[in-house]
């Protein structure tokens, strides 16, 4: 932990940008596709930036300094995905078609869900930490895994796999309990690890459930929310 905030800003700010560029870079040189970029950066980049809290102090400004950095991605979205700013390689990274309007949707979605649970729930509560767990290990994975390995597909939602789903529980529950294990590590919730598993599989079952509907582009909403809500009741 520094004892400057200003400083761990610029850290993390230093650490998102490399991030995503290195994504847009890669995505960009057709060395991925532009669909499995856009889940890399789903994935790694809540871990990433959570992690980056550590960085801050305990002054009543560090939430919503730590929350400018998602802030900020998601109004570059906004305007990208509007056409205000002209960059190629964003598009290539965070849309499926190439089509720049699509950011307006999943990945600003994904930005606005970072920038409340920052604010609300900071280090505080496990809660804004397992929600965004759940959107990036949990849905990012399931994502990938069900279209590589495809399989029985789910009555209710015949563009979803059993595979997944699958994948969205377990990814979600590690994802959530390597992270939370920090926390718990570095005292900054009071219970033991062993107190936090149940809850943290809980809202695993129930975000899966939620990711398995059969509604496209809103993912990045509703799993944060039911994540949130449910876990307000069980930690």
């Amino acid at each position: 932990m520094l004892n400057n905030n200003l400083l761990a800003l610029v850290l993390t700010v230093l650490i998102a940008i490399v991030w995503l560029r290195l994504n847009d870079f890669i995505a960009h040189r057709g060395w991925v596709s532009s669909v499995i970029s856009r889940k890399i950066i789903h994935i790694g980049t809540g871990p990433i930036f959570v992690l980056c809290w550590l960085l801050f102090n305990e002054t009543p400004s560090a939430p919503y300094l730590a929350a400018l950095i998602p802030l900020a991605i998601t109004i570059q979205f906004a305007l990208v995905g509007a056409g205000v700013i002209k960059d190629p390689s964003a598009v290539t990274a965070m849309s499926r078609t190439g089509d720049r309007r699509e950011i307006l949707r999943g990945p600003l979605f994904y930005g606005i869900a970072f920038v409340v649970l920052t604010i609300v729930f900071w280090r505080r509560s496990p809660i804004g930490i397992v929600a965004m767990m759940m959107l990036c290990g949990g849905d990012g994975l399931a994502d990938i895994v069900g279209k590589k390995v495809g399989g029985i597909k789910l009555p209710w939602s015949l563009k979803k796999s059993l595979a997944g789903s699958l994948t969205m529980l377990l990814g979600g529950f590690v994802f959530s309990v390597l992270v939370v294990w920090v926390f718990v590590w570095q005292n900054f919730f009071p219970h033991p690890m062993s107190q936090y598993l149940l809850p943290i599989a809980v809202i695993a079952v129930a975000t899966t459930i939620t990711e398995s509907l059969p509604y496209s582009d809103v993912d990045n909403i509703t799993v944060p929310l039911v994540s949130s809500l449910l876990g307000l009741f069980i930690f």
